[in-house]
């Protein structure tokens, strides 16, 4: 989609992922999951004229315990069909924040995805991230499940984060029910 003076412009990204990786940043704790799963999946920029202001980043679901209990991976909701799109980060640079380039991107994703007849649209978030709670609700995702004790230092999260006064401790998996 095109983009006028202050709209978005969301394309599909095929640059070099670490040129985003401080956007990347802003969405994920853990150096270890974030370089175990930045060069996974697709990847949406939002531009405002030549410069990226947000990204999303959709990779396909793998059994919750493919990975073993060392490896530095997000789990998965239990019953979670393989292959499942998962929304495993996204972030809108501050000052673009509360303007709907973050819904411009999911809404995106969706047409994206459309295509492939997804049932489901995941993401997982900290139940701590009060606005990103808020954010996926108003855009349409229920909540799922809670996986405890999600962000620990054994998954590579430094101790002591707090969001919005709460300890970062428990992860809240959302989905979305898509048309099909």
């Amino acid at each position: 989609m095109t983009g006028q003076r202050g709209t978005p412009t969301i394309e599909l990204y095929d640059g070099d992922r670490c040129a985003l990786r401080s956007l990347f940043e802003l969405a994920e704790d853990s150096a270890a999951l974030l370089d175990a799963y930045l060069p996974l999946g697709r990847v949406l920029v939002a531009r405002i004229g030549p410069d990226i202001v947000g990204h999303l980043q959709v990779v396909p679901t793998e059994h919750h315990d493919s990975h073993g209990p060392d490896h530095p991976a997000v789990g998965t909701p239990v019953g979670t069909p393989v292959g499942t799109p998962e929304i495993r980060n996204m972030a809108v640079l501050t000052a673009y924040q509360g303007q709907g380039i973050g819904q411009a991107l999911i809404k995106a994703l969706i047409d994206l995805i459309a295509a492939e007849s997804p049932r489901v649209l995941l993401v997982a978030t900290a139940a701590a991230g009060i606005g990103n709670l808020r954010f996926y609700q108003r855009c349409g995702f229920r909540l799922r499940s809670i996986e405890r004790d999600a962000f620990t230092e054994a998954a590579g999260y430094p101790p002591g984060i707090l969001l919005d006064g709460i300890a970062l401790r428990d992860r809240v998996w959302l989905d979305l029910d898509l048309p099909g």
